[in-house]
């Protein structure tokens, strides 16, 4: 946890320079994220299903469009044998986001700390699923921009509204605790 201890206070560096949000602001943020985080979490659930679904579909289609061709004499259509590994990293990485924002909800309805980490892990792990999406044949760079500006303001209003859950200001490094 210690280097994801050092990214937090290293992102709370960047954020720190940013424009500031206003205390009303903040206090309605804080109690929205509970209930966006099980909103999303929900969503991610389902789109992971969707995942799941597609490629499913995909290499039944193909499967059949190879069997039909060949009981007329023909080549094999298509060589879907298996889904390939980004497919099955993203399928795990939509599953895993989903859990983490589930399991974020208690914590952000009452205001700890841990809470606020794993909406943090899930920005982040937003961040790496566009990464590994942009090598899906459905992602690409779009998705990968698309899921970095995602993470990006997900990142900006957790850092505005962090010393709701910490007590120390927002958006500002915190020390990290090196007796380990």
């Amino acid at each position: 946890m210690g280097m994801l201890n050092d990214l937090e206070n290293g992102l709370a560096g960047v954020y720190k320079g940013t424009p500031k949000l206003g205390n009303d602001a903040k206090k309605s943020l804080v109690k929205v994220w509970p209930w966006l985080a099980l909103i999303f979490g929900i969503l991610q659930v389902w789109a992971a299903w969707g995942l799941w679904h597609w490629g499913h579909t995909v290499n039944q289609f193909v499967d059949y469009a190879n069997s039909l061709s060949q009981a007329f004499g023909g080549d094999a259509v298509g060589k879907v044998a298996h889904l390939n590994v980004f497919y099955w990293v993203s399928f795990v990485i939509l599953l895993l986001d989903a859990v983490i924002l589930l399991m974020a909800f208690s914590g952000l309805k009452n205001r700890a700390k841990r809470g606020w980490n794993l909406l943090f892990y899930s920005a982040l792990l937003n961040g790496v699923y566009g990464v590994v999406s942009a090598f899906n044949d459905y992602g690409g760079v779009g998705s990968l921009v698309m899921q970095l500006v995602v993470s990006a303001v997900v990142l900006y209003f957790l850092f505005q509204t962090r010393d709701q859950y910490t007590g120390h200001k927002s958006a500002t490094p915190q020390p990290t605790d090196t007796s380990a």
